[in-house]
Parts: structure tokens; sequence; C-alpha cells
């Protein structure tokens, strides 16, 4: 036996969940409506980005007057097939915020991030504008408009672990907002985000994909602060 093959199965064992769905991506049960959902992808982020123009500068200049080094938050995520990439959002919080909040997740996590957020990035989260920018992810491919949510490579690996099925949210792009996201809270186990999840990649279809994009736009204008209240 050579070095090379002795010093394989070694390496295989320090071989994390996300490299080996990424060493192993694929498209799962590619369905014809996936085309159809790319063409609405490209169409509607490539509106939208050059619709909200003046409110992205906007957004950036009072990130940049707020203090923050830099105006976009970069993060890594696992896409579609395992895939990890970098989504962007607009920085939100405090700096060196997501070192304090990296090991913590759900209910906790949601507590302490809302004692990070700077005056700015409250405003920004409660309309959502700090996801703007990830119309950039959409038009690269790595995400759709709707979706499971992003996750970090970490919190995959440890929750692909407690539920053995979780791995199957990657058949889809992430999304920019999904069913999850508009029936549940953040306090909401995963396992129960994931039946909303499965039940969208399940019956994924272009009313299905329009029907979440209207009702995403009509909470947020519902949840968008008003001068005079």
């Amino acid at each position: 036996m050579t070095r090379a093959a002795a010093r394989a199965p070694e390496a295989a064992t320090h071989e994390s969940l996300v490299e080996r769905y990424s060493r192993t991506a694929h498209t799962f049960e590619p369905r014809p409506v996936d085309g159809a959902l790319r063409v609405l992808d490209i169409a509607l982020a490539t509106g939208l980005l050059v619709l909200t123009a003046p409110v992205l500068a906007l957004c950036a200049l009072a990130v940049r007057l707020s203090g923050s080094r830099s105006v976009l938050y970069r993060g890594l995520r696992v896409g579609q097939g395992g895939r990890v990439f970098t989504m962007v959002k607009f920085r939100t919080l405090r700096p060196d915020a997501e070192a304090r909040l990296g090991p913590y997740l759900g209910h906790e996590l949601t507590q302490l991030t809302a004692g990070e957020e700077t005056r700015v990035g409250r405003f920004l989260r409660a309309t959502k504008l700090d996801e703007l920018p990830q119309l950039l992810n959409v038009l690269r491919g790595e995400m759709s408009i709707v979706g499971p949510r992003p996750i970090r490579p970490l919190f995959f690996e440890e929750l692909a672990q407690e539920i053995p099925a979780y791995w199957q949210r990657l058949v889809v792009p992430p999304g920019l907002t999904g069913f999850a996201q508009l029936r549940l809270t953040r306090e909401i186990t995963w396992a129960e985000k994931l039946a909303h999840d499965f039940e969208y990649i399940a019956d994924r279809s272009v009313r299905l994909y329009i029907a979440v994009v209207a009702e995403t736009a009509w909470l947020v204008f519902r949840r968008a602060p008003r001068s005079g209240r």
C-alpha cells in the first residue's frame, strides 16, 4: 500500500458533512419547473435591483455613517447540493458581533442579536432592506427568490447530525423568502421549519412561487415603520 493510499482514509475521516456534499454536489430530483423558476429569479432580481437602486445607495450610505467598517456583511452559507457560497447583506450589527454570536443558534441567538443591532441596522432588519444585496446572489445562481433560508456550514453540520433528513433542503437553492419565513417565528424548532421547507420543495411550482413572493411583499409592507405612529 502506498503512503498516499494509507493517508486517504485518514483524510476522509476529517472531511466535514459540507465538504462531502460539495464533493458530490449535483441537482437532486430535477424538474422542468426548475428552469421556469430560474427565469423568474433572473427577471425579478434584475427588476428589483433597477427599481431599488436609489434605496440601495441610501442604505449603503446610512450603514457607512453609522460607523461600520464595511457596508456589506459577507458570510459563508450552504447552497444547493452542498455548494458553499458567500451570502451578502447590509451590515446591521456592531463591529465584531459575528465573533460574539457565532456559537449560538435558535432562540438564544435571536435574543443576543437584538442587543448587537445598530440603530440603522434595527430599521434595516425591520423593513427587510438588509436582505436586498442578496439579489446579487440570486443573479449569480447561488440563491433563489423563494426557497429554504441559507444556513451556515457549522450549523448545517450540527442539524444534519440531529435530523437525518436535513440534507434534503439542498434539493433547491436557498431563498430570500419561503414557507418557513412566512409561517413561523425564529423560536419555532428546526424540525418544524424543516417540515415547511419540505412542503415547498415537494410542491414547488410557478404559481406557488408567485404566491410566496406576493405574500412576502404584503407582509413587508404591513411591517414597515410608518411616520406619525
